[in-house]
């Protein structure tokens, strides 16, 4: 059976697509499934930021076949690990688990780099092409220490 592990967002177009995509290409497809979502429900099915896909591609992830849902009570039984972006995305999925168990799949991504530290990814948007560029880098760092961990 696979390990499963959802990406969490606001808005599921820009920095949880990247998140899924770099998680996907440093683990192993047999053992392990990767899937995003959005706290919000304001672009579900659309595609991620064309910023988002052209970073990715730079360093050879595609995420042009992803689409933004939002993210739901059954994720908690669905996914082993949930990843939040920022502390907002952390509380919303929180106040929705219903047990200990849930609440303890939910992570700061952050935290994967500075263990406590109650970090968030940027929002990207701030920084134009390069605020996707830099939230790529600490996602990548975030990931391949996860990747480590649980490989």
């Amino acid at each position: 059976m696979k390990t499963k592990i959802l990406m969490v967002c606001l808005g599921n177009i820009c920095r949880s697509p990247l998140a899924e995509g770099i998680l996907a290409s440093k683990l192993n497809a047999a053992k392990f499934e990767v899937d995003s979502a959005g706290t919000a429900g304001y672009h579900v099915g659309e595609l991620p930021d064309r910023r988002s896909i052209a970073t990715a591609k730079q360093y050879g992830i595609d995420i042009t076949n992803q689409r933004s849902r939002k993210f739901i009570k059954n994720d908690f039984q669905k996914f082993d690990y949930i990843f939040a972006m920022d502390q907002s995305n952390y509380s919303n999925m929180v106040s929705l688990a219903e047990t200990s168990e849930d609440r303890a799949k939910v992570h700061l991504m952050l935290n994967q780099i500075s263990p406590n530290s109650n970090s968030e990814v940027p929002d990207p948007y701030y920084g134009g092409d390069q605020g996707f560029e830099n939230v790529y880098q600490m996602l990548d760092e975030a990931c391949g220490i996860f990747a480590e961990k649980i490989s």
